[in-house]
């Protein structure tokens, strides 16, 4: 007997409808991108380890898909590498290629081959699937699309309120209510300053990043595993739980961290991105949040996260700025800022609102019953005029019966069933019924054409 077919876990097949809605997330997502000036690339699905291995902290270096190389993979392996079994070294002997990880490290290394055919500031849009091997759970997946939006090339904190309007838009269009959490993670290196702790800054961040999944407690002993003395770990507490507005989070900071250079140029710029993407009027909620870190080392300024009012869900969108990612491709000094929204979790938002706007899933406006060759052949005169006007069209390929190929119209949502039989055949004209009411009417194909307009 044959093995049930599977498929990897982490993974989803979509159907017809689940991509209508799907296509609905990216064409709306794509719509405001190029509202807002950015141009599309696209990168490969694989990488090189060279370029992904080391620029997502060691946690992620540990979520990536690394791909066996192509024939003997083992002969670069030696045996006592593979007697002791070290993951790691044999990995790279075995491994030259990875699924990405995410779309900006593949970018940063498209901006350094490609830095003598760019014009700074270089605006790019990438709308691609990514791959990490996670734990499956819900809102959470190893292979999933992001929707990302950077500019590279320019340092001005515009950038940062620019993509504060568009994330607003996109969530407005989508009708989804959505806080946007800001911090700044000069403002995080200015705390590890003051908490006498400047050299755990990556362990901070790292930490600090999951209190909203294991709770402050456990993040504590998190620290404290890591090796923060117990004296940092309460320093910290009063900086990780600030309550009020943003601007009175802004003025505990000011003065939480008078003491730290970093930390006071971090509450300045984390100020005019709030006070300026503020003046827009965002339908969002905008919230300084100091426990966000984005847990990724190449941050380096502005960081914000986007979480669903009303559906428990992990964030929905995320970015920040990192003005040194190129460096490590050999190319210093430019800077970048960019978002990427999570189309799944999106999706997944939508589903659990029911926000998908009326007709988003229908294909096919019309289809055309099959009595025969002589009535197909003039319905397929008719089809091709329809969809000259932008109108799409089928015709039943089978001559069945009426009752099925009216119950395959209305499993498929087809709204409406045109009708050609002797009668219609004698007058040149179509019977059109509608599908929602039952209603029929006899029309002219340029008659049709202007119903279903």
């Amino acid at each position: 007997m044959a093995q049930k077919p599977s498929i990897p876990k982490g993974t989803r097949d979509f159907s017809p409808e689940e991509m209508a809605k799907r296509n609905y997330i990216f064409n709306t997502i794509k719509e405001v991108f190029l509202l807002y000036g950015f141009k599309q690339i696209e990168t490969p699905s694989l990488e090189n380890l060279s370029t992904l291995m080391g620029k997502y902290g060691e946690e992620g270096d540990k979520l990536l898909f690394k791909v066996l190389n192509s024939g003997d993979f083992l002969s670069k392996a030696t045996d006592e590498q593979l007697a002791q079994r070290d993951c790691l070294h044999l990995t790279s002997r075995i491994c030259e290629k990875g699924l990405r990880y995410d779309l900006t490290v593949p970018f940063a290394r498209y901006v350094v081959q490609h830095r003598n055919e760019l014009q700074f500031p270089f605006k790019r849009y990438q709308i691609q699937p990514v791959w990490r091997a996670d734990r499956p759970q819900k809102g959470r997946y190893r292979e999933f699309y992001q929707c990302d939006a950077d500019v590279v090339g320019s340092d001005s904190l515009l950038n940062e309120v620019e993509l504060i309007s568009l994330v607003d838009e996109v969530f407005a269009r989508f009708g989804i209510n959505i806080v946007i959490k800001l911090n700044n993670r000069k403002i995080l290196s200015g705390i590890a300053e003051v908490i006498g702790a400047p050299e755990k800054i990556i362990d901070i961040t790292v930490a600090i990043d999951k209190i909203d999944k294991i709770g402050i407690e456990n993040v504590n002993a998190e620290l404290q595993e890591k090796g923060l003395s117990q004296e940092a770990i309460d320093t910290l507490q009063p900086l990780l739980q600030l309550s009020g507005s943003n601007a009175e989070k802004l003025a505990s900071l000011a003065t939480l961290l008078s003491e730290s250079e970093i930390g006071k140029k971090g509450i300045e710029e984390l100020q005019f991105v709030i006070d300026n993407a503020t003046l827009l009027g965002l339908n969002s909620t905008l919230e300084l949040d100091v426990s966000l870190a984005r847990g990724l080392n190449y941050y380096t300024g502005s960081i914000l996260e986007v979480k669903a009012k009303d559906v428990a869900i992990g964030s929905i969108t995320g970015g920040g700025r990192y003005d040194n990612l190129t460096g490590v491709f050999g190319l210093d000094g430019v800077s970048g800022v960019g978002i990427s929204f999570g189309a799944d979790r999106i999706f997944d938002v939508l589903n659990a609102l029911n926000l998908y706007p009326e007709g988003t899933c229908a294909s096919t406006k019309v289809i055309f019953t099959n009595f025969g060759n002589t009535e197909a052949k003039a319905s397929l005169k008719h089809i091709m005029k329809l969809r000259k006007a932008g109108i799409s069209a089928e015709i039943y390929p089978d001559n069945a019966k009426m009752k099925k190929q009216m119950g395959y119209a209305d499993s498929n949502k087809i709204p409406f069933v045109a009708i050609v039989g002797e009668t219609e055949l004698a007058e040149d004209k179509i019977t059109l019924k509608n599908m929602n009411d039952g209603s029929q009417e006899l029309l002219s194909i340029d008659e049709v054409i202007n119903r279903l307009k």
